[in-house]
C-alpha cells in the first residue's frame, strides 16, 4: 500500500520531531516532580496537593496546544456557535457551511419539535426534579418509549438522560467478572467504559471481520458465563455498517447476546430510517439489545435501550444509571418524541439524506480523497493519516468558510487521522461540492508545502 506523504517532511525528520517531543515531555515531567516533591535536609518530603498538570494526558494536551500555537492554528474545539446546529452556522459573526452537526434529518428547530418542547415546559416545568422511580415519572416518558419501540418494531424501550451513560450503565449492570464482551475494534468509548464498569473481559475483533469474531467465539465462549457481542449500526468514525445477518447467525450458534449501537443509524440507515434491521429485512426482535441516542436525528438529548419487555423492565427496576438518575426533562422528552413522529411521517427526509451522502462520497472519490470504508451514509471521513496535517487542513478549511472537525490521535491511530464530515439532509449539492473541492485544494497545498511541520520540528530540537 502506498504510504501517505507528509509534505516536504521526510520520515527521518518526522522521527526527529517525535523524539524531540518525547524528550521535551520527559524533561517537563522531571521539572514538575522536582517542584512537587522538593528535597529536604532531613531526607523527608514536604507534602503538597497533587498537580493534575503532571498527568500524561494533560501533558499531551499541552503539547498539542503548543504545536497549534507554533503553526498559528486556531484550536478547533469548543468554538461557540451563535445559531442553532444545522447545515450552516455562524461562528464569531462569520458564516460557515457546517459539517460538524449530526442533525441528520434537519429536525433541529423544526416548528413541531420546538412547539412540543415549549408546551411540555409550560405544563411540567423545566425538570421532573426526581428519579422516575421515586416521583419523576410523567406521561411523556412512556409515550416516548412506546413510540421508540413501535418505530423500531420491538416490544419496549427505556429512555435515559445520557447516550454515553446508557451504554455504560446497561453493560455495566447486565454483565460481570465471569462474562465476556467481544467488541468490534472500532466500537464507541461508551461500550468500552461499560465493560470496564462490569469488570468483564473484553476482546476485540478486527473491524467488521466476522471470520475473526467466529474464531474468538469458538476459542473463548466456553470459558465464560455470558457473552455479549457489541457492534455499531453505523460506525461513527468510519461511516460503514456491519453484516447483521452474519452477526445473528454467530450469536445464535454460540449462545451469545448481541448489542447494536444505532446512535448514528437511527434516521439514517434503512428506507425509512429504522436502522440496520430494516435495511437488511431482518426481524429486529432477533437482536437482544438495541441502543440509540436522542441527540442526533431526534434533535434532543439522552439515550435509549430497546428490546424485550423483560429486558426493559429489568433495567428500569435495577440499572443504577436509570434508578439513581433524574428522569428526562419535559422539553427533552417531548422534543425527541415530536422529532420521531415527524421522521415517521416524512421518510423523504431520509431519502434526501441518503442522496446527499452518496453525492458527497462520489464527489470525494472523484477528487482523489480517501474516504476509507464509508458507505455514503451521513458519516463521511476524509482520511489524511497525520494529526498535524489534519489540523492544518481543518484550519485552512475554516479560513475558507467550511466548518469540519479534525479527528486526531489518540481519538484514532495516528495513521488514521482524518477530517470527519457529518452530512445532513438540509445540505445542498452546492454545499457538498464546495466542501469537497476546498478540502482537496487545502490538503494538496498542506502536503506540498509542509512548512508548518518543518517549523514545528525545528522548534523542538
Amino acid at each position: 500500500m502506498k504510504k501517505r506523504g507528509i509534505g516536504s517532511l521526510k520520515s527521518a525528520a518526522k522521527d526527529q520531531l517525535l523524539a524531540a517531543a518525547r524528550a521535551s515531555r520527559q524533561a517537563g515531567l522531571e521539572r514538575k516532580l522536582e517542584r512537587l516533591v522538593p528535597d529536604n535536609s532531613d531526607g523527608r518530603s514536604v507534602g503538597k496537593s497533587f498537580d493534575f498538570s503532571t498527568l500524561e494526558t494533560a501533558r499531551q494536551l499541552k503539547i498539542q496546544r503548543a504545536a497549534a500555537e507554533m503553526l498559528n492554528i486556531d484550536v478547533p474545539f469548543f468554538r461557540p456557535h451563535d445559531v442553532q446546529a444545522a447545515a450552516h452556522t455562524r461562528i464569531g459573526n462569520r458564516e460557515y457551511i457546517n459539517f460538524s452537526s449530526y442533525d441528520y434529518c434537519g429536525l433541529n428547530g423544526d416548528p413541531r419539535v420546538t412547539a412540543a418542547a415549549r408546551e411540555a415546559m409550560e405544563r411540567f416545568g423545566t425538570s421532573v426534579s426526581a428519579s422516575r422511580v421515586v416521583s419523576g415519572e410523567r406521561p411523556f416518558h412512556r409515550e416516548l418509549e412506546k413510540n421508540i419501540a413501535r418505530f423500531l418494531g420491538v416490544e419496549d424501550a427505556v429512555a435515559m438522560v445520557s447516550g454515553h451513560a446508557t451504554n455504560v450503565t446497561t453493560i455495566g449492570h447486565l454483565l460481570g467478572p465471569n462474562d465476556l464482551v467481544l467488541a468490534d475494534a472500532f466500537i464507541h468509548n461508551s461500550i468500552v467504559e461499560g465493560v470496564r464498569l462490569a469488570g468483564a473481559t473484553r476482546l476485540t475483533f478486527r473491524h467488521n471481520d466476522m471470520d475473526h469474531l467466529a474464531e474468538l467465539l469458538s476459542a473463548k465462549r466456553h470459558q465464560f458465563n455470558r457473552v455479549l457481542i457489541a457492534v455499531e449500526g453505523l460506525y461513527s468514525m468510519d461511516g460503514d455498517t456491519p453484516p447483521l445477518d452474519r452477526l445473528i447467525r454467530l450469536k445464535t450458534r454460540h449462545d451469545a447476546w448481541l448489542l447494536v449501537d444505532e446512535a448514528h443509524a437511527l434516521g439514517v440507515v434503512g428506507q425509512t430510517g429504522r436502522g440496520l434491521a430494516e435495511r437488511e429485512g431482518i426481524d429486529p426482535n432477533a437482536v437482544e439489545i438495541w441502543m440509540g441516542t436522542l441527540s442526533k436525528t431526534l434533535s434532543s438529548c439522552g439515550g435509549f435501550i430497546a428490546g424485550s419487555t423483560a429486558l426493559v423492565e429489568y433495567l428500569k427496576a435495577t440499572a443504577p444509571g436509570f434508578v439513581f438518575s433524574v428522569g428526562l426533562a419535559p422539553s427533552v422528552a417531548a422534543s425527541a418524541n415530536a422529532a420521531l413522529l415527524a421522521l415517521e411521517a416524512e421518510p423523504e427526509r431520509v431519502a434526501r439524506l441518503v442522496h446527499n451522502g452518496q453525492h458527497f462520497l462520489k464527489a470525494a472519490k472523484a477528487a482523489g480523497l480517501d474516504t476509507g470504508t464509508a458507505e455514503g451514509l451521513a458519516v463521511l471521513p476524509v482520511i489524511i493519516g497525520d494529526s498535524i496535517v489534519s489540523a492544518l487542513v481543518a484550519h485552512r478549511l475554516a479560513e475558507a468558510g467550511v466548518n469540519v472537525q479534525p479527528i486526531i490521535f489518540p481519538a484514532v491511530p495516528e495513521q488514521a487521522a482524518r477530517l470527519r464530515f457529518f452530512v445532513n439532509a438540509t445540505h445542498t449539492e452546492d454545499d457538498i461540492d464546495t466542501a469537497v473541492r476546498l478540502t482537496a485544494e487545502c490538503l494538496e497545498r498542506t502536503r506540498k508545502d509542509g512548512a508548518g511541520l518543518t517549523q514545528l520540528a525545528a522548534s523542538l530540537r
